[in-house]
């Protein structure tokens, strides 16, 4: 349930595109720099009160966005203003564009109906020393046609707890563990010159999903693991059974549906 703003208040939302290298993910966390961290800070040095920031998806630490969505709550303000100013304090490494008011029900993350988000990898004979914070560098020459096929047994609902960190929350001060059923809408894999990116739209993500899976099609991709496997690790709702977790720097998330 989404309540609506506090008396005297707008609700506003705006998309953020952020570096993830210097930060310890979206999510605040005490002691560290975080992207969430930073954004609240700006915002209530020029608004002059406390922000409390909603997001659609909550990266890990060296995780980039380009079209991650917040929204907060905030007495009325000069809109541009507002942006210019925002986009001088959090400069070089976040970029806030399309700030606007919106419906007071709209939430960046309960209102969101699926999530993008790409990995590359750098497949080639030698490093980019320009590229490397962007993506993850493999130089044996993968099977991409394979990867993709692989790829496709993950598009559906199923269970993903192959290729998430388990969580739980406590109800009634017992632990319960969080469902992980997901929905995977599209995966693709292809060449964009010396790159490989893999695409995954699904509605909502669990923790390390996406890393996880791309670590499953590289071990597909360099002939360690079958193209059949995959149906088979889903099935098993083992982490042991999927591939490593790829390192964070290839993934970013794309785009948010609404």
């Amino acid at each position: 349930m989404v309540s609506p703003p506090p008396h005297g208040m707008n609700r506003y939302r705006a998309s953020v595109s952020y570096d993830g290298g210097p930060f310890h993910g979206f999510a605040e966390n005490p002691d560290v720099e975080t992207v969430a961290g930073k954004l609240r800070e700006s915002l209530e040095k020029i608004i002059g009160h406390e922000i409390h920031l909603t997001c659609a998806g909550r990266t890990d630490a060296g995780v980039h966005a380009e079209g991650q969505v917040i929204s907060f709550d905030a007495e009325t303000f000069d809109i541009e203003k507002i942006e210019r100013s925002l986009n001088k304090l959090c400069a070089p490494f976040i970029t806030v564009r399309d700030l606007q008011k919106t419906d007071d029900l709209f939430s960046a993350r309960f209102s969101a109906t699926c999530r993008t988000y790409r990995y590359r990898i750098l497949n080639d004979d030698y490093p980019d020393p320009f590229s490397h914070r962007f993506a993850w560098y493999i130089q044996t020459q993968l099977d991409l046609d394979g990867m993709h096929r692989a790829a496709q047994a993950v598009v559906g609902e199923h269970d993903f707890s192959s290729f998430c960190r388990k969580a739980s929350i406590l109800v009634d001060g017992k632990e319960k563990e969080v469902s992980l059923i997901r929905e995977v809408i599209s995966i693709t894999v292809k060449n964009e010159g010396p790159f490989v990116e893999i695409w995954v739209t699904a509605t909502s993500f669990c923790h390390q999903m996406v890393r996880s899976i791309v670590g499953t099609l590289v071990a597909i991709g360099k002939g360690r693991l079958n193209k059949s496997d995959v149906s088979s690790i889903i099935s098993k709702k083992d982490r042991n059974s999927a591939g490593p977790v790829a390192p964070p720097q290839g993934l970013t998330l794309m785009e948010v549906g609404y």
